[in-house]
């Protein structure tokens, strides 16, 4: 999303958010002279962020995602908060505010940045400003429809509840081009989308790495370097043992992301993954007793994570975990590949790596069409 702030030195209005490698920047407006930087402006700039993160939300919680559509269900209000874009410009505006009564998180924000506009009482940073809100709610637009350049870019940094099918093939073209990952992948593709692509060609990796070494995939996942995050090869677990199954990537990656999601909103969704966990966990515990009863290993004391990915940007997270998957391969890959003659050592692993490059793109190539 969009946070505004307001930059004392120039006395200016800014917008600032994330292109996926920083932050970028750009002025909204300079601020009249008159204006000094109180609490009104300050309130501003707060309305101001709270409105471009509803509007996100819009985005990332797309009403198609939602299971049920009905009168009063999830799909329906979020449908609502989408439909409240239109009602923006208006409630900004003193001369067309409309007097009934706003219902959505949308219109609300706007509504205190119209009074708060109202109470600073200056033509020329009312004007500009709802310029600026008019740009935010086509940026959200355009990643919506899969064009994430531009403002749009910062959808980059967001966790999606969906994916668009053209983006996921954007992200397969940019895989093929650098299996291991590259900024493009980061900075112009929504790493929901990323991910669901990023999760085919970890399945290639681990497929080729298993051929070469004869261990089972789920062997191959669980030799990932250790020195990665704590949950980082459960989640790539989470991803090739349904992929050997048959699962497509997208019916694999989406539960992972959603879950993630709602966690970060204070609930997990649905028992049974929860259920496992506890009863994953002491038996852990019981096997430790005996065999380490020195520990304190008492329920009370045990932290059980609920998902396997960061709640707080999952879609990131799962998109580094399955990009550090595949140079995980590489490595199980290189350590099992016999020597191939004479030459330098440098010489045989940059042709060993030719060698894996290819063929994860031949595996990746053949199962291209069921991504989504």
């Amino acid at each position: 999303m969009t946070r505004y702030a307001i930059d004392r030195a120039r006395n200016a209005l800014i917008a600032q958010w994330s292109t996926g490698i920083g932050d970028t920047a750009t002025t909204v407006t300079e601020l009249p002279r008159a204006l000094v930087p109180g609490r009104d402006l300050l309130r501003l700039t707060t309305c101001l962020t709270e409105l471009s993160q509803a509007c996100w939300r819009c985005y990332t919680h797309p009403a198609s995602a939602a299971e049920h559509h009905g009168p009063g269900s999830l799909g329906w209000h979020r449908q609502r908060e989408r439909d409240a874009f239109t009602a923006v410009p208006p409630l900004l505006s003193t001369a067309e505010r409309p007097a009934d009564e706003v219902t959505t998180n949308v219109e609300r924000a706007a509504h205190t940045i119209g009074r708060t506009l109202d109470a600073l009482d200056a033509a020329q940073l009312t004007a500009q400003v709802t310029a600026d809100v008019a740009a935010e709610l086509t940026a959200v637009e355009q990643a919506e429809l899969g064009n994430l350049t531009g403002r749009a870019e910062q959808a980059v940094a967001l966790s999606r509840e969906d994916a668009s099918p053209l983006q996921v093939s954007q992200a397969d073209t940019l895989l093929h081009r650098h299996p291991f990952g590259a900024d493009d992948l980061r900075t112009q593709i929504d790493p929901t989308a990323a991910a669901i692509a990023a999760a085919n060609w970890l399945f290639a990796a681990v497929t080729v790495a298993a051929r070469l070494t004869g261990l089972h995939p789920g062997r191959v996942v669980a030799a990932t370097d250790q020195q990665a995050k704590p949950l980082a090869v459960e989640s790539l677990a989470d991803i090739v043992v349904p992929m050997t199954g048959g699962s497509r990537p997208r019916h694999v990656v989406m539960p992972l992301i959603r879950n993630a999601l709602h966690v970060a909103e204070g609930h997990v969704r649905g028992i049974t993954d929860a259920r496992l966990r506890i009863t994953a966990a002491e038996r852990l515990i019981e096997r430790a007793h005996g065999t380490h009863p020195e520990l304190d290993l008492s329920p009370d004391a045990i932290r059980l994570p609920l998902t396997s990915l960061n709640p707080a940007r999952p879609a990131l997270d799962l998109l580094e975990n399955l990009l550090h998957g595949i140079h995980s391969c590489w490595e199980v890959y290189e350590q099992h590949t016999s020597p191939p003659g004479d030459g330098p050592a440098g010489v045989r692993r940059e042709e060993a790596l030719d060698t894996f490059l290819t063929e994860v793109r031949r595996e990746a190539a053949a199962r291209s069409e069921h991504l989504y």
